[in-house]
């Protein structure tokens, strides 16, 4: 059989929040195991403005944004697919795929809405709940828009956690016990973010399951729980091993395990979500209680969903052709 040509993939990876470390560790592990017979991969950092790539003599170049192309070996390459991994802005919350549908190049990801709606926690969770799904009371703020702490805590109680609204991997995120630390708490929230959700806290377990499109049926992957050793699953336990036990298969009651895999792939129909996305939720003897959706999860050597992939039977290089496929599929369908 003649060589199939191989397809011109671009993985995108850095961005403009505070998971920047966090998306140039998962674009490693995305070159690291895709499959060098089938792509040519080219690895695009985007820091604000600047949208560069390494040529054939590892000099940083533009990407031009008219197309987005590449000169290399000075051959113009136009990408047939764009492989996602910036975690927060502009690859997780529609920007960049706005511009891809607009210029009609193939991505990984949810579409643009989708992206815009689930990186919202707040939006997210108001939708989520219209849907049947347990959610916590909380609150709302902007950072130019007065709030009074004594009656977010009349909604909230105590403790609450302040949370970046458009924010991931907890950066910026406190746990509040005492109504005098509140006001601290939205502080270094409103730094991270314009927007800042106050939730109130569920006691119960923490629990996630991976969801993704296969050939066009939606596949839940393994349920993983997460044990932290610290005050919740923070940014720094999250990447440290040592500070938190993510057990997989997750040690749960069968019935919580089959409820927690048939609402999640109920909410990535429901929300419109495609590629491989992620859920969270705590839950108790009463309450499967939604905390939110990632929808360019972690991919690094430390990250979930390549766990749950792997435990489900798929290599790494086969779980990537499967979501590379699936976002070509969907292009040519549009």
């Amino acid at each position: 059989m003649p060589n199939m040509e191989k397809i011109h993939l671009a993985v995108v990876a850095g961005g403009d929040s505070g998971e920047y470390e966090v998306s140039i560790r998962s674009a490693a592990v995305v070159m690291k195991y895709l499959d060098t017979e089938k792509y040519d991969t080219v690895l695009i950092h985007i820091r604000g403005n600047q949208w560069t790539y390494k040529n054939e003599h590892s000099e940083d170049c533009n990407i031009n944004k008219d197309d987005f192309s590449a000169i290399i070996n000075k051959k113009k390459i136009r990408f047939e697919c764009v492989y996602i991994v910036i975690h927060g802005t502009p690859g997780e919350d529609g920007k960049l795929q706005g511009y891809f549908d607009m210029i009609g190049i193939p991505y990984t990801t949810c579409g643009s809405i989708t992206s815009a709606l689930t990186f919202n926690k707040s939006y997210c969770n108001g939708v989520v709940k219209s849907l049947g799904v347990a959610t916590s009371a909380s609150v709302h703020l902007f950072k130019d828009k007065p709030y009074n702490t004594t009656n977010i805590i009349e909604k909230t109680g105590l403790p609450c956690f302040v949370k970046p609204n458009c924010g991931g991997s907890s950066v910026g995120m406190t746990k509040v016990k005492e109504a005098v630390d509140l006001e601290a708490a939205i502080q270094t929230a409103f730094a991270e973010d314009q927007e800042v959700l106050v939730e109130s806290f569920f006691k119960g377990r923490e629990i996630t399951c991976g969801v993704f499109s296969n050939k066009g049926k939606v596949e839940a992957l393994p349920i993983l729980e997460v044990v932290s050793k610290k005050e919740f699953f923070d940014f720094e336990a999250k990447y440290n091993p040592v500070l938190a036990d993510e057990i997989l298969p997750a040690p749960i009651p069968s019935e919580v395990w089959k409820n927690c895999q048939e609402t999640s792939i109920n909410l990535y129909n429901q929300l419109g979500c495609a590629g491989v996305v992620r859920f969270d939720y705590l839950f108790n003897e009463s309450t499967l209680n939604f905390l939110e959706v990632n929808t360019v999860p972690g991919l690094s050597e430390e990250s979930i969903v390549p766990k749950m992939a792997l435990h489900a039977g798929y290599t790494l290089s086969e779980f990537y052709d499967i979501l590379i496929e699936g976002a070509i599929s969907r292009h040519e369908k549009n």
